[in-house]
């Protein structure tokens, strides 16, 4: 069964027994909780599925402001809602930046991560052109030729199309600023190097260089963390167009021995 609710005000969907270890995944930017649906729906029989709304995405409670605020939001709402720690958390890009923040915020707050697509090197040139690339095209969103060439360029499954172009439709243009300069801008923490999870990164082998780059970087700063490249994926195919493959691998993570798989 799935249900609409809200804790402490922050907004999200749940799937699963409350009874079952906690899942907690996070979306992309400019997208929303249907970035992880088909995942949760194939994970309730067994956890307890938390897709929360990322501040200032469609249906949130918030304005955006950082990627530190909103994960200080998320662990907040952990605290009060899981007891303080969830089985695993996860992430795709802005989501994934966010999981990792979180991580550097509460070492032990989770035993397993699944970072997906992060960006963990400042772009300063993207990040400068955000604003007024979008001060002057925000209004085209909303037109639907163009919002379909959009959605093409982004690789994502057809079935999406409407769930995106409503979502969309509904993200303030100072808030789409808000989180794009945030995901252009966002270094990793040292105090992430303390984090007590079992980190797996995965990437798609048609990301960017800043993508690839900062798996890199991931790496050498986690030595224990694990980093897997996709074959033939681009950015955000992984948890968009493969649920499948994606809870499998969080089977993976958490151990075909394990009992709570």
């Amino acid at each position: 069964m799935t249900m609409y609710t809200e804790k402490r005000e922050m907004k999200y969907r749940e799937y699963g027994s409350r009874d079952n270890d906690t899942i907690l995944l996070l979306h992309g930017g400019g997208l929303s909780w249907w970035n992880f649906r088909e995942e949760a729906q194939l994970l309730q029989d067994r956890f307890h599925v938390l897709l929360p709304i990322l501040d200032g995405h469609a249906g949130s409670d918030r304005p955006y402001t950082s990627i530190e605020d909103n994960a200080e939001e998320i662990i907040s709402f952990i605290d009060e809602y899981c007891k303080g720690k969830v089985l695993l958390l996860g992430g795709l890009s802005l989501g994934a930046q966010t999981a990792l923040e979180i991580l550097s915020r509460r070492k032990d707050l989770c035993r397993y991560a699944l970072i997906e697509s992060a960006a963990l090197i400042p772009d300063k040139l993207t990040n400068a052109l955000v604003g007024p690339a979008f001060g002057s095209s925000y209004g085209l969103i909303k037109n639907r030729s163009f919002a379909k060439l959009q959605f093409a360029s982004l690789h994502m499954q057809e079935e999406l199309f409407e769930d995106y172009y409503r979502d969309s439709c509904a993200i303030r243009k100072e808030d789409m600023i808000a989180f794009l300069k945030a995901n252009t801008a966002y270094t990793l923490k040292d105090t992430v190097k303390e984090s007590e999870a079992k980190i797996t990164a995965v990437i798609g082998e048609k990301e960017t260089k800043t993508i690839r780059s900062s798996a890199e970087l991931l790496q050498q700063e986690l030595p224990d963390s694990r980093l897997v490249i996709l074959p033939g994926l681009y950015h955000g195919e992984f948890s968009l167009n493969h649920a499948q493959e994606y809870v499998q691998m969080i089977r993976e993570i958490i151990g075909k021995g394990n009992d709570h798989v």
